[in-house]
């Protein structure tokens, strides 16, 4: 990563790791106005990087390194038999791609994904700014992808364009169709997305070995994981 400027780096206080009980997590985050395009958010994502808002972050803990940054490489990913029986499930969705917006009905639907997926976690009583603060950003190239059933939405994934490709920031979706594997079926679309824009990477965000809620990451292979401050790949 090659920037003209240094921007300054602030570290968080420490609150409850969601990922490891009993474990205390802190991130750095990027001073505000830090990022001001999509070739900084680029730069910043390159290494390890993650956005929330208008904020950049990575995780900084005093006592863990679990946390480790992902990405797949595009033209070498290959699909698993759980994937093509995945996309056959899933071919008769209708996709729909727009910039971030407020959406009443995206919004009723994300709430009724966080009250019956994550009723304990901190977004289940998010409100309308909670929620935008979330996903949107004054200065990312955000997109939203509305994925249909007969014209119902059954699933939206929050997708960030890069220069080098797409960053999965969020995707939440019908939870009483679970059979469909929809979560799957978003990060094989953004895949097919980055191809046919010639974008080498999606950067699904963190993973953390032995963790049940990030497992299904590494079932995209190949896929490079950051270690020691540099890309290596995870090979099927």
């Amino acid at each position: 990563m090659q920037r003209d400027r240094n921007p300054r780096l602030l570290l968080t206080a420490e609150q409850p790791c969601p990922y490891r009980e009993g474990l205390m997590a802190r991130n750095i985050v990027l001073e505000p106005g830090s990022v001001r395009d999509r070739g900084d958010h680029t730069a910043f994502s390159s290494i390890g990087f993650r956005r929330s808002g208008d904020y950049l972050y990575r995780p900084h803990c005093k006592h863990c390194k679990a946390c480790i940054a992902t990405r797949i490489p595009v033209e070498r990913f290959q699909q698993r038999r759980r994937h093509r029986r995945c996309a056959r499930k899933n071919q008769d969705l209708a996709v729909e791609t727009h910039p971030a917006h407020f959406d009443l009905e995206a919004f009723e639907l994300y709430q009724r994904y966080q009250q019956m997926r994550h009723p304990e976690g901190p977004m289940v009583d998010g409100d309308e700014h909670d929620y935008m603060g979330f996903i949107h950003s004054q200065w990312a190239d955000t997109r939203m992808t509305h994925f249909r059933l007969h014209g119902r939405l059954v699933m939206v994934a929050v997708s960030d364009w890069l220069e080098d490709g797409l960053s999965a920031v969020y995707t939440f979706f019908d939870p009483e169709l679970e059979a469909r594997s929809l979560g799957q079926f978003a990060i094989l679309w953004q895949i097919g997305q980055a191809r046919e824009e010639s974008l080498p990477f999606v950067y699904l965000g963190y993973w953390i070995q032995n963790s049940a809620k990030m497992g299904y990451k590494t079932d995209f292979r190949p896929i490079e994981l950051m270690v020691g401050g540099h890309w290596q790949t995870l090979s099927p």
